[in-house]
């Protein structure tokens, strides 16, 4: 077994309040071999599972508990963190407990992590196609309990506008739950066997979130670039190698006493 290299983290940049703690990993800094090299931390993948288990063993120095892992389906139930059994089946999770990390993991598709300004709420969301369509960023607003103009959000590593080529059929299931949808679509090709898009999730996730009011996002297609798919570096794409690993996108709270501690 390969020797971890230094864990390399994506912190985001957000005005998120100093006691809401948030890490996305990319692929690099943990043990795994082949295509799933080096740091994957999905155990659904068919990696070898002590090397999924040491890759999640990695994270602990920098976490305030075990992340919080979900089964991930592509729908849109929503769970309490803190109360959740393990590896319940959802596509998203919440937290107003301090200490409980909230996970999400991709390769391709969109996680999204929010906070309310004043700290009291966090979430991971999985937002891959299927999802975002259906409304599982919606859902998770929702369970949060804040008014939407006191929402924050990061949109992590995703497959970019350029990369995610998608059929005539996805378009029309996206327009026919909003019109506005179409502006995120550009179209590739029409032939015999169909037509072909190039979808942008992060301009389609931004639409949804402005809807229910929610307007301060940051992260990719906002004010970073980050493409899973052209960035064979830093990330796992199932796009593009079919037989991958698992990014990582982590949020929780830390206690107000515990902050105060870390900054004296």
């Amino acid at each position: 077994m390969a020797n971890a290299a230094s864990i390399n983290f994506i912190t985001p940049n957000w005005p998120a309040p100093s006691h809401v703690k948030a890490l996305q990993t990319t692929r690099i800094g943990g043990v795994s071999v082949g295509p799933y090299a080096s740091l994957n931390l999905g155990a659904h993948v068919q990696d070898d599972p002590i090397a999924v288990a040491k890759n999640r063993q990695l994270l602990s120095p920098y976490l305030p508990s075990e992340p919080v892992w979900v089964n991930q389906v592509h729908g849109t139930e929503v769970i309490d963190a803190a109360t959740s059994t393990c590896l319940q089946t959802a596509d998203a999770s919440f937290s107003t407990k301090v200490n409980v990390v909230c996970v999400t993991m991709t390769a391709d598709c969109l996680p999204v992590l929010l906070c309310d300004i004043k700290g009291r709420v966090v979430a991971a969301v999985h937002a891959g196609w299927r999802g975002l369509c259906d409304g599982v960023i919606e859902a998770a607003v929702q369970k949060m309990q804040v008014p939407a103009d006191e929402v924050l959000v990061w949109l992590g590593p995703a497959i970019g506008p350029n990369a995610f080529e998608v059929g005539g059929d996805v378009r029309e299931q996206f327009i026919a739950k909003d019109s506005q949808s179409s502006q995120a679509f550009k179209l590739l090709e029409i032939s015999t066997s169909g037509d072909k898009w190039l979808a942008n999730l992060y301009k389609i996730a931004q639409q949804r979130l402005n809807r229910i009011g929610v307007t301060a996002i940051y992260g990719a297609g906002v004010n970073e670039d980050f493409c899973t798919y052209t960035d064979q570096a830093r990330f796992f794409s199932f796009r593009r190698d079919n037989i991958t690993g698992r990014m990582a996108s982590m949020i929780w709270m830390e206690s107000h006493r515990d902050v105060t501690v870390a900054q004296l």
